[in-house]
């Protein structure tokens, strides 16, 4: 029965880990709220670990998913560091949207005891990993992911090897920087028109039956913007924090970027105005306020 842990309990980790409580896994789960892990591995008929060493200890593979790579990186080294159990021949795989840099750093030291590492970050959102419908875009060696691919197969129905180490971290702090560019120039748009006294359930209407449409556009918008829910689901602080690798990624290979580099501008000023809770899509709040006008809608 192969050894699985799970290291952080979040809105996608924690029913990523759900995927994995299955008769033909031996589950520990960790977070670093523990009554989270606690209550989780008691709902779940599994292993709650109270370090990342114990949850580690006898494993094959270790998964972490927290919000930035500093925060796996962390989790590495003292007495009650994943280095502290884990063995030669065990698998670090990191599902956090994080930096190449950081993940080429860890999995170097990894590889010095003989432990593989794949950064592997998800998409598809919260719903994705509650249908366990997540793409997993991994980076690192090819024969490493075949031998982890039946547990990343319990959560990703689209396993994409993207690359060497931090090619995964790469693709999803783009794809991100896409999104966040899609939602700031939807709302741009759809400001415009309702100065111009175009509403925006008709622009809308037709932009998603034109080359306009974008999954903000159809989705995003309509659902959220348009009815003024903005439900929290992906946190405004984590895109302004991938639009800024995304960035990074630019400048380090000298690509010229304005509109990236622009991007992660305007998020970090959304990010700063709207604050840690704010959901990602409540970035077109701050365009609504530099425009003047508000997107459908009544006011809240």
């Amino acid at each position: 029965m192969p050894r699985v842990a799970f290291l952080g309990l979040g809105a996608i980790g924690a029913p990523m880990a759900r995927h994995l409580a299955r008769p033909d896994f031996a589950l520990a789960v960790w977070n670093r709220t523990a009554s989270k892990a606690e209550a989780l591995a008691r709902e779940l008929g599994v292993r709650h670990a109270h370090t990342p060493a114990d949850a580690a200890q006898g494993c094959e593979v270790v998964i972490t998913c927290l919000p930035i790579s500093r925060h796996v990186e962390a989790l590495l080294d003292g007495p009650d560091g994943l280095l502290a159990t884990m063995a030669p021949g065990t698998v670090l795989v990191d599902c956090t949207s994080g930096d190449s840099a950081t993940s080429r750093r860890m999995a170097a030291r990894l590889a010095e005891r003989g432990i593989g590492f794949l950064d592997a970050p998800v998409s598809g959102g919260v719903a994705g990993a509650v249908q366990g419908a997540l793409t997993v875009m991994v980076g690192g060696d090819a024969d490493t992911l075949e031998r982890v691919q039946p547990v990343l197969a319990c959560f990703g129905t689209r396993i994409v090897h993207c690359g060497a180490v931090g090619a995964g971290d790469a693709l999803k702090a783009v794809n991100n920087a896409l999104l966040a560019m899609h939602i700031w120039g939807t709302a741009e748009g759809l400001v415009a028109l309702e100065k111009a006294g175009v509403k925006a359930e008709i622009a809308l209407d037709v932009i998603n039956a034109s080359s306009g449409r974008s999954n903000s556009s159809m989705n995003l918008f309509p659902e959220r913007v348009l009815t003024r829910a903005f439900p929290r689901t992906f946190r405004l602080a984590l895109l302004d924090k991938d639009v800024g690798i995304a960035a990074e990624l630019a400048r380090e290979h000298q690509v010229t970027s304005p509109l990236l580099q622009l991007t992660a501008e305007l998020f970090r000023m959304a990010h700063n105005e709207l604050g840690e809770d704010a959901d990602h899509v409540e970035a077109a709040k701050v365009v609504e306020r530099l425009g003047g006008a508000q997107i459908g809608g009544r006011p809240a």
